[in-house]
């Protein structure tokens, strides 16, 4: 698929050099085609690498997308430059006016905080609203998924003993559900959190679908009944290397971490860390572009209703 981002970007020269179909903002002008509108609330620290794992989960498709990123307003970054910010991001009172395709509410490095206790929440909570009736459908990432079930079902989020670090095999429950069409019976998932939601207050809100379970891990994937508001309580876009990244530098930092759940070979850090997911993060995204926004938004996106 060609992603349409702009020009400069730097995630850019990196998805090219994978032989992804990168389409700069000229080029797509000039294409008789209306292209996906699709913003992202990036919400992590580092945003660049956030950007790209997107931007690669988003690469599987024939659809062109054209992705606007969201930065919160009310919280200043301290891992991302401001000229970062300020070229490639826009907040939330420029485009609140605007309707979007679908809209990806990343996770975020607050998970052991109360949600009414995060310096954004209020704003979060504004955007969580304003999704409902300008959006076709929103995908929530990890932190954004539990806040969203909090917000939205009342769903309380709860503390675990350790953090759940690692890839956990996953159950498909429903697999006639279109989100998950194409999937295995089992499959791999990153998941990287100090906190989860109840299986059984999941399963038992009638308006909530599980669609893959763990064992070991909970919930990794629910909907509501119309494809509206989408929850993944995992990492599928994750790199091979971002597990390994975050593992080292706890390490460094000194801080109660175990080696990531059948991650390295052997349980050896030393070793290069084996891909599992990537396969199955690409057919979530597709399948959630395809059948929950391309097939379901309207052609005049301002004009239609997501209502």
């Amino acid at each position: 698929m060609p992603i349409r981002v702009q020009s400069d970007l730097p995630a850019k020269e990196q998805l090219e050099s994978e032989n992804i179909f990168v389409m700069d903002e000229n080029r797509a002008m000039h294409q008789d085609i209306r292209p996906l509108k699709v913003c992202v609330l990036n919400l992590m620290p580092i945003k660049q690498d956030t950007e790209l794992q997107l931007l690669r989960a988003f690469s599987n498709t024939p659809l062109q997308v054209d992705v606007t990123f969201l930065m919160v307003a009310s919280h200043v970054s301290q891992n991302t430059s401001v000229n970062h910010l300020n070229s490639f991001y826009t907040t939330f009172p420029e485009i609140k006016n605007h309707k979007f395709d679908g809209l990806i509410i990343t996770g975020a490095p607050v998970e052991q905080m109360p949600f009414e206790e995060v310096d954004y929440w209020d704003e979060m909570v504004e955007i969580m609203e304003w999704s409902k009736s300008h959006v076709t459908s929103t995908l929530h990432i990890c932190w954004g998924a539990q806040a969203a079930l909090y917000h939205h079902f009342g769903i309380e989020k709860i503390a675990l003993p350790e953090k759940l670090f690692g890839i956990y095999h996953h159950h498909v429950i429903h697999r006639r559900t279109p989100l998950v069409r194409g999937f295995d019976d089992v499959f791999c998932a990153p998941h990287s959190r100090h906190t989860t939601v109840s299986v059984t207050d999941v399963h038992g809100e009638e308006r909530l679908k599980v669609l893959a379970e763990s064992d070991d891990a909970g919930i990794l994937l629910c909907m509501t009944h119309d494809g509206r508001q989408i929850f993944l309580m995992g990492h599928p876009e994750y790199d091979r290397y971002t597990l390994d990244i975050e593992y080292k530098r706890d390490l460094s930092k000194g801080l109660p971490i175990h080696i990531p759940v059948n991650y390295y070979p052997n349980d050896d850090p030393s070793k290069k860390p084996l891909l599992q997911w990537r396969s199955h993060c690409n057919i979530l995204y597709s399948n959630w572009l395809n059948y929950y926004v391309y097939q379901v938004t309207p052609y005049d996106l301002e004009e239609g209703s997501t209502t």
